[in-house]
């Protein structure tokens, strides 16, 4: 059951993965390209793919996306909390009346 659940989730995955990559694509094919990190090549046949094989892609064991946060930098700056900035006075003052 648990194999099952694993499986059912990448599917979701891929399949939300591959519907952002041919909208971004259509959209804007260079600033797409540019957030995904896809090669022009890989981006013409991802936006290419029929709703069948689509389909047929997002249901394999594997996921078909990565992940780039790939430096210790990047990752650190996720976990540090975001300077507070003061909350300004006027729309409370006018809040008040």
């Amino acid at each position: 059951m648990n194999a099952f659940n694993n499986h059912e989730s990448i599917r979701e995955i891929n399949l939300s993965y591959l519907t952002l990559v041919q909208r971004l694509l259509r959209e804007d094919r260079n600033e797409g390209m540019a957030k995904l990190g896809l090669t022009a090549s890989l981006a013409e046949v991802l936006s290419g793919l029929s709703p069948e094989q689509t389909l047929k892609l997002a249901s394999r064991d594997q996921l078909v996306c990565f992940f780039r946060l790939n430096g210790d930098a990047m990752l650190g700056a996720l976990g540090t909390p975001a300077a507070a900035k003061p909350i300004a006075q006027e729309p409370a003052q006018a809040l008040a009346a």
